[in-house]
């Protein structure tokens, strides 16, 4: 789902953030809702903005400071959920590429939380730094998602599998409130707010197995999984009916882990791979 439309480069050839608004998660108080409403609301308490040394600034339309919501202490995390968030709904395109100052002037923040979640992007494999430039959106193909859905299908299968065998019913029935908020965030038609709760279904799923390391290697693999690929094209199609017909496949997926029906399991997860989410 997007939340804007990109502007266009400006002079240096970076992408400028133009009318998009890119989010900060809400805080506590607010509703789901405002996870994918179209206002920014940029972490408060930065060091006065500024420019990243090495980037060009000149050419880029100036932004106007969103309005204070968040604390000093949290301002990389959210950013760096924020900047997560847009990489889903595709508000960072594949393939532009971002300055961190002028990022940071849509936040209300310094350059340096915006460089640092940045960099934990790179890391993730979600952007690559472009030297004297800023950050590339890594531009993902059709191919590379197939890759994603097969890995994650050979770590994830075989788990639930063994699982089926070995929990009892009442432990999955402890998972249903995760698998129908998925088709809550579904009918939301919000792909952020979707991405999270397909995030935390699988997550809870998999940590019955008791293996920490498993979960955050799984993790990662459903993240990269829910990038756009070229073009703006959202992994498994992204719209509300899609979004909601996937979701289903989590409340169906634990009706029959609760009843250990094997077959139904294996059938119904290569299913859900199979459309990357």
């Amino acid at each position: 789902m997007k939340q804007g439309t990109q502007g266009s480069a400006g002079t240096t050839g970076e992408a400028a953030a133009g009318t998009t608004r890119y989010r900060v998660p809400a805080q506590p108080a607010a509703g789901e809702a405002d996870r994918c409403r179209d206002t920014a609301a940029g972490p408060a308490g930065g060091d006065g903005g500024g420019s990243a040394r090495g980037e060009h600034t000149h050419g880029e339309p100036a932004l106007p400071r969103p309005r204070p919501a968040v604390q000093r202490s949290s301002v990389r995390g959210q950013v760096l959920a924020a900047l997560r968030t847009a990489l889903v709904t595709g508000d960072l395109r594949p393939g532009e590429v971002y300055s961190g100052p002028v990022l940071a002037e849509r936040f209300g923040v310094s350059a340096t939380p915006v460089r640092e979640a940045m960099q934990q992007l790179a890391q993730e494999g979600a952007v690559e730094v472009v030297p004297n430039r800023g950050f590339r959106v890594v531009e993902r193909s059709a191919r590379e998602l197939a890759e994603l859905a097969e890995v994650r299908a050979l770590i994830e299968v075989p788990v639930m599998l063994r699982l089926a065998r070995t929990v009892p019913p009442e432990r999955w029935a402890g998972l249903r409130p995760l698998a129908e908020a998925t088709v809550r965030a579904a009918s939301s038609g919000c792909r952020a707010t979707y991405a999270e709760a397909d995030r935390a279904f699988h997550s809870a799923v998999l940590a019955l197995a008791g293996n920490r390391q498993l979960v955050g290697v799984a993790e990662e693999l459903h993240r990269r999984a829910q990038w756009p690929l070229v073009g703006g094209g959202a992994p498994g199609g992204g719209s509300r009916a899609e979004l909601i017909a996937d979701a289903h496949e989590h409340t169906a997926l634990l009706d029959a882990l609760i009843a250990g029906d094997l077959d139904v399991i294996r059938s119904l997860v290569g299913e859900h791979f199979n459309g990357a989410e």
